[in-house]
Parts: structure tokens; C-alpha cells; sequence
């Protein structure tokens, strides 16, 4: 069943609204939610959250069941090899405990996993599966059987409508209307792995895209992103039938925030047209204590740039700025305070940032001192945003939720911790095959190629490019970008059709649902790139019944996580050996900052900004170099060695240091 049947009007999508912990939950049941999306204490993409006990869970759904809302529960993290077990057992809890309406993944394991435990409810894919482009829905939905995709942050409307008329029957879409923005791409991202093994693909992102930056003596926050809020212009995605969902982010945000955003959309999709109800909308959206609000790209038009240095991208109201002493600071607020409401003073990579409670009422422009630690003085000017409030009215809407919440979990039997009964499919231990192994050098400036390169790779253009001649088509392993948008589709396609004319055997593709660009497969060697981010040998394994030939694993992971995957997949590996692996690909850039420039992070580390395949690529300035582990990596059973060659600014001066990444640190 889709969510579309349960929205609060016939043929109207379905609202989603996010919860963190207990208290947002219901302040989303409270607002009139649709339906709700949760993570577990693990495998959540947002670890950071309070998140949820099976416990909880369970009781929590049934009083979603008993209002007819639905719950959803996020397993949208990348699983490591010795974690499938755990993540066995937490899938089969969750259909014999909560019974939710669906999980929301992006790791292909949880496909093969739900099979395993007979999930009855359905499949989505995270909106960190990368699904961009047409021709991914229908290979979703044939090879795949998912319910549902969630579209990526970055579309505009357009782009929306053209994935829509791919989208096939039984296949619903989901769509971003309000929330925090990252700066990369969702699932492009390497940034926080990079810098200190904290994978933003595994729930654990440090932010590193909020912090300062430097470049030709100017600090700014470069990549620090304002909030999406599509708001008044939702209206627009009611003409698209095949968007049965309209998702709110925010699982890190109190119920305040939930409540509010929750209600305004609700306004504005069921009377939306009324001017009053707009205006009405708008102002609990400037109550959600949220960031400041950008349409991005959602009208092709009129795009906005979220990434603006001169706006604040604190999360919160700005409430005020600091004054008086660094002794005895205090706060005169722009609006009044109640007791309960939570301060946060400054960014949260400033020495002086703390958080602080209000314990009693201040009126706007009244005099608050803050009590803090002398180690967090903070100098006058800066900023405090006021982060959460318990007020007393969305409270008192809630307080009969709660008392049925209490009266289920006290009625309901206990349920006690399932046995791993689950039926286990045997699994094919597939010894790596002797012979030599390859070392695959990928260009995309075609000029730097030796002319005598034995095994070369060539990045397809997005178009039906020209140069071609100079390279033996055939023997040539070209590589599709990872990430395509649907006005780059049809183009893409294009070059596909030519090379595979001129006689191209071998590609290497960078999401698993590109292989729904290709007409027929036969005769074709394809093989899964490392922007697929494959972790574990199940993933690997389903890409075999895709029609994958074999799979390069993902770079960002630990030595003891490249040992684990070879002996349990029945596709040969590779991985990049070496090369200028991004910190993340983004759609955007910060007009302040420039291009093939360094700049430097708070801890004086390189990078600068490459546009390239109509993205902006962000490289640090030390190679990936697992060269070192050759021997080992050749022990464990992997035959194709990748070594990634970017054309380096002029500016730009590499520097020596060990390209392990996580390979010693380990993968949080």
C-alpha cells in the first residue's frame, strides 16, 4: 500500500516527518504526520540522533497503527562484512517486534537480508542510493522489486517532472521539501571519512563542511549550507501523481522543530491556495528554529545558491548576539524566552561554544546573563541561537498521545529478544582466481595517456565527446561519472551508443542503476565502480543478478574489511590502489571561493575545487595510496588495481603523505 492512500486528502502525497527520539515522534504524530521515519541505535545514517530502542519502537508503532499512520524505520547506512550477522538479526526484530510499514536503505545487503527473514513490509532506497536520473527507476523496479526511491536534494522541478514520466507502475517517489542541506551529494561524499575514518555513508559525519575555511586571505564558511525550505512552492509538486511523498529531514532536531514543519506543510497542501494559510505556514516555519531557508534549485529559473558567507548557517533562531564582559556576558534577545528553551552559543567548531537552558521567562530586549565556564567565555558578537523549546501548546496537543503510549506498553505483552531462527541462505565461498592481475590507469585528461598504455581507462564525457580515434575503442575500460542528472541523461546515452558502435567491450559503472542506460548488456563486460560504495560481499553478490561482471569495492574502507569480502563473493574485486580520490562531489559552489585554488582547513589541510562532468569536485591535496598494500590486497584475492589520474591545477602542489586513509585507522 502506498502512502499516498493514508495522506490527509484523496490523492494528496503523504507527509513524513522525521523523529530523533520519543518526544518527536509523537510531536509529529500530534502535527498529523502521515507517517513517521525512525532509526535504530544502529545501522541509522544519523547516529548522532538519541535514535530508538526495539522497545520503543514497538510501542510507538502500534500507537502510529492505532492514529493510521505509518512508521518507517531507516537501515541506511553502508554495512561491513562482519556487521551482516548483526544487521540479520536487527531486520529479523524489527518485521517480529515493530512489523513497520517499510526500511529505508541504501546498501544493497539489506535486499538480499530481507529475503532472508521474509520482510513483509517494503523496500526504499535512501536518497543516498544516488537515484538521479530516468532510466534508474525502471532498473530499480525490474531487477530490484523496491517500493520506493527518495530523489536527490539537488533537482529542480523539471528535472522532477522528467524522472516522473520514467517513474514505472508501483514505484512511488519521494521528495525532499524541507530540512538541513549537505554540501556534497548524497552518497558522493568522503569528506568526514577522509579527514578521521568518520563516515558520513555510515551515520557518523563530523561535518566538515560547516567549518572555516581559507583562500587568499579571506575566512568564510565556503561549503556551509542554509536549509532547504521549498515552502509556498510545494504547491507545484501536487500536478506530479507519481510523488506519493513529501519528506521533511531532521532526525537531530527537537520537537519543536518537528512539530511546527509539520503543520505548515500540511497547510500548504491541503489549502494552500488560500493566501492567509500561506502566510500562516510561513510563520511556523520561521518558529521551527531551523536555518535560514533556500529554494536551492528547485525553480530551474530562479535557482539560489544555499552556500551565501554572509547569512548564518548556525542551526537555530538567531536569538541575539553577545555583550558585556567576557567575565559576565549576557544576552539582550530579539524576542522573548521561556523557561526550558536551549541556547546555543556560537558554531559548534568555536572554542566558546556550549549550550545553555533557560530556566526562566526573559522578555524581548530584557537582559540574560549566561552562566558559563571561563574556558567558554565567548567574545562579544557572538552569535546565540535559540536550538529548542518546550512550549506549552504543542505540549499539551501532545499530551494525550502520550497517555496511549503509556496504555499500550502497558497492555502489550513482552516481547522477548528473537532467536536468530531466520532461514540462511548458503552462501558460496568462491576462492579468488589464480592468474595475473591488472593495473588499470584512468585518465580524464586524454592528452596526459601515454600512447603505449596497456590497460587504460577514459572517463565518458557527458555527450557523444570527440577524440575517440586515437584509442583502441575495444581494449579501452570507460567509466561513467558518479553521478548523472537527468538533463545530462539523454547525452550520456548518446556516447554509450556510439562507443558500444565503435566496437566498446568494457565499462565501469559508478551507481549500480546505470546499467539501466544500456539497451542490451549482451556481449558487454560491466563492472561496478567505486563510487558504488560496496562494503560487504551480499552487495556485491546481488550486483551478479544485475548483471554486473565484477565490482571494485569501495575505497574508504579498513585492511580487516578489504580481507573479509573476497572469500564470499562470486564476483572477481578490484579496488583503487591509488589516485586522486574527491572529498565530495557537489552540484554547487560557493561564488566567493575559487576554482583550482588551494584553500585551507582549520588544521592547515589542502584542497581545492575542480569543475568537472558538470559537478564541482573537491580534492584534498594527497593522494589515495594503497600501493604499499599491494602484496596484501593481491593475498586476499583482488585482480584489478585502479589508479586514478586527475589533471592538476597549476596551483596546486601535491603533497607527501601516507594515502592510506582508513586502511590502518580503521572505519567508524
Amino acid at each position: 500500500m502506498s502512502l499516498q492512500k493514508d495522506s490527509g486528502k484523496a490523492g494528496r502525497p503523504a507527509i513524513l516527518a522525521p523523529a530523533g527520539n520519543e518526544a518527536s515522534f509523537l510531536a509529529a504524530v500530534a502535527a498529523g504526520a502521515d507517517a513517521v521515519y525512525a532509526g535504530l541505535k544502529e545501522f541509522s545514517a544519523r547516529m548522532e540522533a538519541k535514535n530508538f530502542t526495539f522497545q520503543q519502537l514497538s510501542g510507538l508503532a502500534d500507537l502510529a497503527r492505532s492514529e493510521k499512520r505509518k512508521v518507517y524505520i531507516t537501515l541506511n547506512t553502508m554495512v561491513r562484512t562482519e556487521e551482516l550477522e548483526q544487521a540479520e538479526r536487527t531486520l529479523q526484530r524489527l518485521e517480529t517486534e515493530v512489523r513497520p510499514d517499510g526500511i529505508i536503505i541504501q546498501d544493497l545487503a539489506f535486499l538480499e537480508l530481507a529475503n532472508r527473514v521474509r520482510f513483509s513490509g517494503e523496500i526504499h532506497l535512501s536518497t543516498l542510493a544516488n537515484v538521479g536520473f530516468g532510466a534508474a527507476l525502471d532498473s530499480l523496479k525490474r531487477t530490484l522489486n523496491v517500493q520506493g526511491a527518495v530523489l536527490p536534494r539537488e533537482l529542480d522541478v523539471d528535472e522532477i517532472k522528467k524522472l516522473a514520466s520514467f517513474c514505472p507502475p508501483g514505484l512511488s517517489l519521494e521528495v525532499f521539501v524541507h530540512g538541513a542541506l549537505c554540501y556534497g551529494v548524497s552518497g558522493r561524499c568522503y569528506w568526514s571519512s577522509f579527514l578521521g575514518g568518520r563516515s558520513g555513508l555510515r551515520g557518523r559525519c563530523v561535518q566538515p563542511c560547516r567549518r572555516r575555511y581559507a583562500q587568499k586571505g579571506r575566512v568564510e564558511r565556503f561549503f556551509s549550507c542554509m536549509d532547504l525550505s521549498i515552502d509556498v512552492l510545494v504547491k507545484v509538486l501536487l500536478s506530479i501523481p507519481e510523488i506519493r511523498t513529501w519528506k521533511i529531514e531532521g532526525r537531530k532536531k527537537g520537537p519543536h522543530y518537528v512539530y511546527h514543519v509539520v503543520k505548515a506543510y500540511r497547510l500548504l497542501r491541503d489549502e494552500g491556495t488560500d493566501p492567509q494559510v500561506k502566510k500562516e505556514a510561513l510563520s511556523l516555519l520561521e518558529l521551527a528554529l531551523g536555518r535560514p531557508g533556500t529554494h536551492y534549485n528547485f525553480l530551474p529559473q530562479r535557482p539560489q545558491n544555499p552556500v551565501r558567507p554572509d547569512v548564518h548557517t548556525g542551526s537555530g533562531l538567531l536569538i541575539g548576539k553577545i555583550t558585556g564582559t567576557k567575565t559576565r556576558p549576557y544576552l539582550r534577545p530579539h524576542s522573548e524566552l521561556f523557561p526550558g528553551d536551549l541556547l546555543r552559543v556560537g558554531y559548534e567548531d568555536e572554542a566558546w561554544h556550549a549550550t545553555h537552558r533557560v530556566k526562566k521567562y526573559v522578555p524581548a530586549k530584557g537582559r540574560f546573563d549566561l552562566n558559563l565556564p571561563r574556558r567558554k567565555s565567548p567574545p562579544k558578537g557572538t552569535a546565540v541561537f535559540l536550538v529548542d523549546r518546550k512550549e506549552g501548546g504543542a505540549y499539551t496537543v501532545r499530551a494525550g498521545s502520550e497517555n496511549k503510549l503509556k496504555v499500550i506498553q502497558t497492555d502489550r505483552p513482552v516481547v522477548r529478544k528473537a532467536g536468530n531462527n531466520a532461514r540462511r541462505a548458503t552462501r558460496r565461498a568462491v576462492r579468488a582466481k589464480e592468474g595475473k592481475t591488472t593495473d588499470l590507469f584512468v585518465y580524464r585528461d586524454r592528452s596526459a595517456v601515454k600512447k603505449k598504455q596497456a590497460d587504460l581507462g577514459l572517463w565518458v564525457p557527458p555527450g557523444p565527446g570527440e577524440g575517440y580515434r586515437r584509442f583502441p575503442v575495444p581494449d579501452v575500460w570507460w567509466w561513467l561519472p558518479p553521478v548523472i542528472w537527468p538533463k545530462e541523461e539523454s547525452m550520456v546515452v548518446k556516447a554509450l551508443c556510439r562507443l558500444v558502435d565503435q566496437g566498446a567491450k568494457r565499462f565501469v559503472l559508478n551507481a549500480p542503476w546505470q546499467i539501466g542506460l544500456f539497451a542490451r548488456t549482451d556481449g558487454l563486460t560491466i563492472w561496478a565502480g567505486p563510487f558504488c560504495n560496496l562494503a560487504n560481499p551480499l552487495a556485491v553478490n546481488g550486483l551478479a543478478s544485475m548483471g554486473y561482471a565484477g565490482a571494485i569495492v569501495s575505497p574508504e574502507l579498513a585492511e580487516n574489511d578489504f580481507s573479509a569480502i573476497p572469500g564470499q563473493s562470486v564476483l572477481p574485486l578490484g579496488t583503487v590502489l591509488s589516485g586522486n580520490w574527491p572529498l565530495c562531489i557537489s552540484r554547487i559552489r560557493c561564488r566567493e571561493l575559487t576554482e583550482d585554488t588551494p584553500f585551507q582547513s582549520p588544521k592547515k589541510e589542502t584542497a581545492w575545487v575542480k569543475h568537472l562532468d558538470n559537478n564541482y569536485w573537491v580534492f584534498p591535496n594527497w593522494k589515495l595510496d594503497l600501493t604499499r598494500e599491494k602484496e596484501a590486497l593481491e593475498k586476499y584475492g583482488y585482480r584489478l588495481f585502479v589508479h586514478l589520474v586527475e589533471p592538476l591545477p597549476k596551483r596546486i602542489d601535491l603533497k607527501r603523505r601516507p594515502g592510506l586513509w582508513n586502511w590502518e585507522l580503521g572505519l567508524a
